[in-house]
C-alpha cells in the first residue's frame, strides 16, 4: 500500500508540473472567460460544425448569448482537460466539453467531482440505452449523448458483383463468410477486402461488443484472460490476416486513402465513417451499407456494434453552467429539428429516440443506390449490447495489440492472454 500511495504521489505532481507548464503559455483562446461560454471539441467537418449549427440555432431565441468553439484534436482536448483538472486551474476548463465515449468513465470515475450533474435535463429513456450506459456513475447522469458509433459495413458494389456476388448475399453475414467473399474480390480484382491497422484495433472492439463483451468485465475490471469472445475475435482477425485480404495501414491518412482512391472494396466501421466516404463523389452509386458480420462461434453476437461515438459534459465548476445545461437542453435534446438539419449537414447518426422520424433520416441516399442508410442505422443502433468500457479502453487495447503479434508469431492465444494481462496488470499498479 505504501509503494502504491507513493507511486499516486508521484503521478500526481508530474501531472500538476505538467498542468502548470501548460497553464503558463496557454493563449487566450483556452481561458474561460466571464462573458463568453466555451464548447471544446474536435473535427471541423463533424463535431464543430454540429456545435456551430446548434449554437446559430440557440442565438435565435437567446441574442445575447456570446458561446464560441474552440477547436482541437481529440488527443489536445484530453491532455488539456487532465492538466487543468489536475492543476486546479479551473479558468482554463471549458463550459461543455465532447468526449469519446471510451473516455469518459476514466474521467468520471477519476474526476467525478469536477463533472456537472444533467441528471435534469436528460433521462435514461431519451437515448439509446447503450449510450446511456456510459456516461452514468453513482446514479448520475453526466452526459448528453451525441453521435451513434453505430458499425456499419460498406462496401463498393461493382467489386462484389465482380467476384460474382449480390447486394443480398451481403445481408447478415458471419465472419466466415465475409472472408470467403473477400478472398472472391481479390481472385476477381485483386483489390483487398479492408485495410488493417496492426497497432490500432477498432475491428477487435466491434466483435467484442457485437456479442456483449469488452477488454473489461460487467465492474469495469481487466478482462483479457480467459475471455472466450476475445479469443474469438483474434480468431477472426488471425484469419483474415491469413487470408492475405486486408491492406496493412500504420495511420489514419493511410486509411482514408485506401477506400477514396479505390483500392480495398470495404469498410467496416462506425457510421461517421460515411461523410469521409461521401467526398469521392466520382464514386456515387458504387456503395451500399449492411450489417456487421457476426461471429458464428459467440453465442448471442449480433449484427450489430459501436465504435467511436461522443457525448457532450459540462464542467462543475464552469461560470456558465446553467446556461450550458441550458443551451444542451434545448439544442442536443429536445431540438428535433436540428437533429434532422445535422443529418444532412454532417450525416449525424443521433442516438436521440424522439428524432427517429425525422424527415432526413427517412431519406434515400443517391450516393448509396438510393439506400435508406440511416433509418438502417437507427434500427441497428437499437440492437447494439450494452457494454461497460471501463476506465482504461487504450491502454488495456496497447497490450491486447502486443498479444495479437505475439499469437500471429505462434504463441498460443490463452495463455498469451493470461500472460499480458498479468503484464497490464503489473504495470497499471
Amino acid at each position: 500500500m505504501k509503494f502504491k500511495v507513493m507511486g499516486v504521489l508521484i503521478v500526481i505532481f508530474f501531472l500538476s508540473g505538467c498542468g502548470n507548464a501548460t497553464i503558463a503559455n496557454e493563449s487566450e483562446s483556452y481561458i474561460n472567460r466571464e462573458d463568453i461560454m466555451t464548447i471544446w471539441a474536435w473535427d471541423e467537418n463533424f463535431n464543430i460544425q454540429a456545435a456551430n449549427m446548434a449554437i446559430e440555432k440557440y442565438q435565435q431565441t437567446h441574442e445575447d448569448a456570446r458561446i464560441e468553439v474552440v477547436s482541437m484534436s481529440q488527443e489536445e482536448a484530453v491532455a488539456r482537460l487532465k492538466s487543468a483538472i489536475v492543476s486546479g486551474a479551473d479558468n482554463l476548463l471549458p463550459d461543455i466539453v465532447l468526449v469519446e465515449d471510451y473516455r469518459i468513465q476514466h474521467f468520471l470515475k477519476s474526476y467525478e467531482e469536477e463533472f456537472a450533474d444533467l441528471s435534469e435535463i436528460v433521462h435514461d429513456d431519451d437515448f439509446a440505452s447503450y449510450k446511456m450506459g456510459i456516461n452514468q456513475i453513482n446514479g448520475k447522469i453526466y452526459g448528453v449523448p451525441f453521435d451513434s458509433g453505430v458499425v456499419g459495413l460498406f462496401y463498393r458494389v461493382d467489386y462484389i458483383e465482380a467476384a460474382g456476388y449480390r447486394e443480398e448475399d451481403m445481408e447478415n453475414l458471419t465472419w466466415e463468410e465475409y472472408i470467403a467473399i473477400g478472398k472472391a474480390v481479390k481472385r476477381a480484382t485483386g483489390k483487398d477486402m479492408l485495410a488493417l491497422n496492426p497497432s490500432d484495433l477498432p475491428i477487435i472492439r466491434m466483435m467484442l461488443q457485437s456479442a456483449g463483451k469488452w477488454y473489461c468485465d460487467k465492474n469495469g475490471e481487466v478482462y483479457i484472460a480467459n475471455n472466450q469472445a476475445l479469443e474469438g475475435a483474434i480468431g477472426v482477425y488471425m484469419d483474415i490476416v491469413e487470408a492475405e485480404i486486408a491492406r496493412p495501414i500504420s495511420d489514419w491518412s493511410q486509411f482514408i486513402g485506401t477506400f477514396q482512391s479505390g483500392q480495398v472494396a470495404s469498410v467496416v466501421s462506425g457510421a461517421w465513417i460515411s461523410s469521409t466516404i461521401l467526398e469521392n463523389e466520382e464514386q456515387s452509386g458504387l456503395w451500399r451499407v449492411t450489417r456487421l458480420p457476426a461471429m458464428t462461434d459467440q453465442t448471442g453476437s449480433q449484427n450489430a456494434s459501436s465504435v467511436g461515438g461522443s457525448g457532450w459534459y459540462v464542467m462543475e465548476n464552469s461560470r456558465h453552467k446553467a446556461q450550458a445545461k441550458q443551451f444542451l437542453k434545448e439544442t442536443f435534446v429536445l431540438d428535433k429539428d436540428l437533429i434532422n438539419q445535422l443529418v444532412e449537414a454532417i450525416n449525424l447518426v443521433s442516438t436521440l429516440r424522439s428524432a427517429e422520424d425525422s424527415e432526413n433520416y427517412q431519406k434515400g441516399v443517391d450516393f448509396y443506390g438510393g439506400q435508406r442508410i440511416f433509418s438502417d442505422f437507427i434500427e441497428w443502433t437499437y440492437e447494439i449490447p450494452t457494454v461497460n468500457y471501463g476506465a482504461d479502453t487504450y491502454g488495456i487495447e496497447g497490450y491486447v495489440a502486443e498479444a495479437i503479434q505475439a499469437i500471429l508469431a505462434g504463441g498460443d492465444i490463452k495463455e498469451t492472454l493470461r500472460e499480458y494481462q498479468k503484464l497490464y496488470l503489473q504495470d497499471a499498479n
